[in-house]
């Protein structure tokens, strides 16, 4: 491990030298190339340099008790010995969480599809609650919501919603969202007061760029309509909703988000993309089993992930066991005690992997 460490500490500086040369710092491509490695280095190499310096306070504690016959400078010696050495370890655990293999789509955008499942009316308006769930999330963390299509139920719920959220790091916090989201509650259309249980459906995919994913447009048919549900006032009067059908997957997509007909093409090519990467990303994960066994799981949409429990006030995580009383918080988008908490579960786990393999 301490030999890739001086390794990466080698190739900061040189970024740092190549980033000072004034003939970089001309080609812009190449200098946001350059600080973009640089950046992703800087918290490994701060991480290492604190590790030294903490090496460095443990031998001079050591040769203090070594040379000093003075009780209370000892005494002080042996207290930043242990301190050290408690800090060390931390730093040593720190660092290895950052040489795990980072995620390829840590830093991409989303595209989110919400569906009601069991339970008719009552699971399409918490698909509606998720929905303002992760956009009340998305603006504690400063990122955008891009609508796409919406199909309501005419009771304030929705059948679907495919939005996309935009900003940094979209997907390293939103990728363990995927899966069935289940609800206990008396619904509102409940005349005898019992509780019932329904389920709505989230996926989390990533942005797929043409790079990602090779899209022949020869297997894409488009089918236009006139828009339906709220909107302005050419929304409901032209035909500018788009329906793409993908012929080979049998994929079929509807945009009508917007007024006009080209910009729903658009985000209909944008959500196959992303589609057509997941199934990539799927086949890849099937074929890495025992990794994705090593993982919090952040992709199966069957997988019953998280239980809501209204009258109780409970949200609980089953994958990581995780049960906060405080459900009104979390569903006006207070998530990040459960995100993070997945990511440290997640890290966990691929450390306990890592100890395991080597």
């Amino acid at each position: 491990m301490f030999d890739k460490l001086e390794d990466l500490l080698i190739r900061y500086q040189e970024l740092t030298d190549e980033l000072n040369d004034p003939n970089v710092v001309n080609d812009q491509a190449r200098f946001r190339k350059l600080m973009k490695e640089q950046n992703d280095l800087a918290p490994i190499v701060e991480k290492y340099t604190e590790y030294k310096q903490t090496k460095v306070s443990i031998e001079d504690s050591l040769t203090m008790l070594d040379e000093e016959s003075d009780e209370e400078l000892r005494e002080l010696a042996k207290e930043e010995l242990n301190e050290c050495k408690e800090k060390l370890g931390v730093i040593e655990k720190e660092i290895k969480i950052l040489l795990l293999p980072k995620d390829p789509n840590d830093e991409k955008n989303v595209i989110v599809e919400i569906r009601g499942g069991a339970g008719g009316d009552e699971a399409a308006l918490f698909a509606a609650e998720l929905f303002r769930m992760y956009s009340k999330y998305a603006e504690t963390q400063n990122w955008k919501i891009d609508m796409m299509n919406v199909n309501e139920n005419g009771l304030g719920g929705f059948k679907e919603v495919v939005f996309m959220i935009n900003g940094k790091g979209v997907y390293s916090k939103m990728k363990y969202e995927s899966g069935v989201h289940r609800v206990q509650r008396i619904p509102v259309t409940e005349s005898g007061g019992r509780i019932h249980t329904s389920t709505s459906t989230v996926a989390i995919m990533p942005e797929a760029e043409e790079v990602d994913v090779e899209l022949d447009l020869n297997d894409c048919k488009f089918d236009v309509f006139r828009s339906s549900g709220n909107g302005g006032q050419c929304v409901n009067t032209t035909d500018s909703a788009v329906r793409l059908t993908h012929i080979p997957t049998g994929i079929v997509i509807s945009c009508q988000d917007e007024k006009s007909q080209l910009k729903n093409r658009d985000k209909a090519l944008k959500v196959l993309r992303s589609k057509l990467y997941e199934l990539e990303l799927e086949k890849a994960h099937n074929a890495e089993a025992e990794n994705r066994r090593s993982q919090v799981g952040t992709g199966d949409r069957s997988e019953k992930i998280r239980t809501y429990n209204f009258p109780q006030g409970r949200v609980t995580d089953h994958r990581i066991k995780l049960t906060l009383h405080r459900l009104d918080n979390i569903m006006d988008g207070d998530l990040e005690e459960v995100v993070d908490s997945l990511i440290a579960a997640d890290q966990a786990m691929r450390l306990s992997k890592l100890n395991e393999d080597m």
